[in-house]
């Protein structure tokens, strides 16, 4: 099994990370370099999180070797300083257990190599690449070059906090008289100015999450009040898509404006091509219908835009497309999520215990759904073990929480051991339990991220990216999710093995260190940095905690008028009622839709073969006539003198007026003529019926100067 699992897992993760872009992401519409830088940053921050684990459990039992061998010399020591003269006898160690290697061991040689391409890999595209792309795709320029112009001004703001960072950290190596700059002192510098700026936003993230993941999961176990508080969410979110739908509206009217005054023949008619490519496909339809191909720009004397301005429309246009697909998108989900909590509250009084959805599902249901989630087991979950889970879930969150601010709070601790982690995986070393260590490592470090990378689409500040399944997610969430997975995770680790005691440049204790924190460099170069600000700062997330947990933003938010969930609010109670009001006229809305679809359906349903038996009849008919035009041209080039007798037969149609009338309706027949002055039962009669000039449809009349009578 030598590095066996170190593959099985990098080949896993692959297919993890491509599963959820899948999921999130759109391969048919979504440009291709798009899902390729959101795909290598989720794959390389989902190996960190899934390969340190093993990389801890390997460290663990090369500690144990070297124990070991310090054990077998120790005694050899002893014996010499007696034989010596010497009476003084060396402590020794207690004779440690037989090391057993674990399932999961990497060679030497291998997880460092793989860390740095892994870390530099991940670097470069939080710093470098990820945010070009973002800020290329959202520049309004249209070439090349005014695009990356663009895009390096707007990211100027984060490479100057990162090149502040470094550059304050070089010069203090520099001027310190000990020290002498290189490129592993260099490279050490860089490192710690990128976890120095993301371990400031992690502490930040992780004190709200840690607060409102256990509590989020507690009110969802109230179906009432989280119906309540989704009702509250609809009337914001309505107001938020109104907002964005009269933006679109206007940005459309100046692009319509532009697009008229601009024919053509225009030197800068190509980049208002650009621009309606990035329009809504009705918005270009109304723009095509009315342009005037034939008018020469040369013939009026116009004020035209400059390329500038264009530009700067380009950008208006993007940014108001995105923010209308996002509305729209977010307003779908919230109200599938309504429309479910509301069929839970009343599927709670049932007493057939089975599960009843308003509407019928999108999709036809799969073989989990109709034979393992049948709507008894959906009843079953819904309405009463779901709620329970919840709550116990919601515990054993919050116990993690508390464990998670203690350990922040005391891991730098290591005489006694006052860190919970640290605790439970030297109580693992003991009896070498690496299943164990290698299951824990990873609970605690997915707990983490959840709680930081959850908060970032929770908070309203970062309300403009979100991550919607079902393909719903836009191009820039993806490459915002990347971005900052690339960015957050490496320090998430480093002070997750602070937290366990396997960082030496944080404990100070002379153990074996993993490979990821021999990558990272020795934080010695920077003293006050390992010793300060990588111990105290974390501190702090006792006070966000504290803050989250009393609401004090929230309280905040309201007092500066942005308006936040408060249940002993008067304006809260005004947005809940409009929520409701909204979710019953959505509901009307696609009741509305679906009788009209069920009528439909029922009505191919019960003349669908009465119309093919009709279609065949008349088919037959046809041929019978044909057959007897055959026979009676053949009779008669025989024996012209011979007269018709009178069992001649006679073609008749054996259509009857109800088939006739069922023809009549699935098809797609002209609209009556209402005009008319004598109505028919019949507008599909024969012959005759087609000659007669009563209430028919317009396409049979034999006069059309009824059409223009009333104007």
């Amino acid at each position: 099994m030598s590095g066996a699992a170190l593959g099985i897992e990098i080949v896993v993760v692959f297919f993890l990370a491509l599963f959820l872009l899948h999921r999130y992401g759109d391969f048919r519409k979504q440009q291709r370099m798009v899902l390729f830088g959101t795909l290598l940053a989720w794959y390389l921050c989902f190996l960190i999180v899934f390969i340190l684990p093993l990389d801890v459990s390997t460290t663990i039992y090369k500690q144990c070797i070297i124990d070991h061998e310090e054990h077998a010399v120790s005694p050899a020591t002893v014996l010499s300083n007696q034989t010596s003269g010497n009476s003084t006898v060396l402590p020794t160690k207690s004779i440690p257990k037989a090391c057993h290697k674990p399932w999961s061991y990497i060679p030497n040689g291998i997880m460092p190599v793989f860390w740095r391409v892994v870390y530099w890999t991940s670097q470069c595209l939080t710093w470098l690449l990820l945010p070009f792309m973002q800020s290329y795709a959202r520049s309004g320029g249209f070439s090349i070059t005014s695009k990356i112009k663009t895009a390096l001004i707007e990211n100027a703001i984060y490479y100057g906090t990162y090149l502040l960072i470094f550059g304050s950290l070089l010069i203090y190596v520099a001027v310190h008289p000990e020290w002498r700059l290189n490129w592993y002192e260099l490279q050490t510098i860089g490192i710690t100015a990128a976890n120095t700026w993301g371990l400031f936003l992690l502490v930040l993230l992780l004190g709200y999450g840690l607060v409102e993941i256990p509590r989020s999961y507690w009110d969802n176990s109230h179906h009432g009040h989280l119906l309540i508080k989704t009702y509250f969410k609809l009337a914001k979110l309505m107001t938020e898509k109104a907002d964005s739908e009269e933006n679109l509206e206007d940005v459309m009217e100046e692009v319509r404006k532009v697009s008229e005054s601009i024919k053509y023949n225009h030197p800068l008619r190509k980049y208002i091509d650009t621009i309606l490519r990035k329009c809504p496909v009705d918005y270009q339809e109304k723009m095509g219908r009315n342009m005037d191909d034939y008018e020469d720009f040369d013939d009026k004397r116009n004020t035209y835009p400059s390329e500038k301005s264009l530009a700067k429309l380009h950008k208006q246009v993007i940014y108001a497309v995105q923010r209308h697909n996002r509305t729209r998108v977010q307003w779908q989900v919230l109200l599938e999520e309504a429309f479910h909590l509301e069929d839970v509250a009343k599927n709670e009084t049932s007493s057939s215990r089975e599960f009843v959805h308003s509407f019928g599902p999108s999709e036809p249901p799969g073989w989990f759904s109709r034979h393992i989630y049948t709507p008894t087991v959906e009843w079953y979950w819904e309405c009463l073990l779901k709620q329970w889970f919840y709550r116990v879930l919601a515990v054993v969150l919050s116990l993690f929480s508390v464990a998670v601010v203690w350990s922040e709070c005391t891991f730098f601790s290591t005489k006694p051991v006052l860190s919970l982690f640290a605790v439970f995986i030297q109580l693992a070393e003991t009896d070498y339990n690496y299943l164990y260590i290698e299951m824990a490592c990873f609970i605690t470090i997915f707990f983490l991220c959840t709680c930081v990378y959850s908060t970032v689409f929770r908070i309203r500040v970062f309300n403009y990216y979100y991550l919607a399944p079902h393909h719903q997610t836009d191009a820039y969430s993806l490459q915002f999710s990347g971005m900052l997975f690339c960015r957050l995770t490496p320090p998430l680790c480093l002070n997750f093995l602070g937290l366990i005691h396997m960082d030496s440049a944080i404990s100070h204790q002379a153990k074996q260190q993993t490979a990821y924190t021999s990558i990272m460099g020795s934080m010695r170069v920077l003293s006050f940095i390992a010793d300060g600000f990588y111990i105290y700062y974390p501190m702090l997330i006792v006070l966000l905690c504290i803050a989250t947990y009393f609401s004090l933003g929230t309280r905040c938010l309201n007092l500066l008028g942005f308006q936040q969930f408060m249940g002993d609010n008067e304006l809260t109670s005004d947005l809940i009622d409009e929520g409701k009001e909204l979710l019953r006229r959505e509901r009307r809305k696609r009741q509305r839709l679906e009788d009209g679809e069920n009528r439909r359906r029922e009505w191919r349903e019960r003349y669908g073969n009465r119309d093919q038996s009709g279609a065949r009849s008349i088919q037959q008919s046809e041929m019978k006539e044909t057959n007897y035009s055959d026979t009676a041209n053949a009779n008669t080039n025989t024996n012209t003198n011979t007269s018709t007798g009178p069992g001649r037969p006679k073609y008749t149609r054996t259509s009857s007026q109800a088939e006739r009338d069922c023809i009549e309706l699935l098809e797609d027949a002209e609209p009556l003529d209402f005009n008319a002055d004598v109505p028919t039962d019949d507008p599909l009669g024969a012959e005759a019926g087609r000659r007669h000039t009563g209430g028919r449809y317009l396409s049979m009349s034999s006069s059309r100067s009824r059409i223009f009578d009333d104007v």
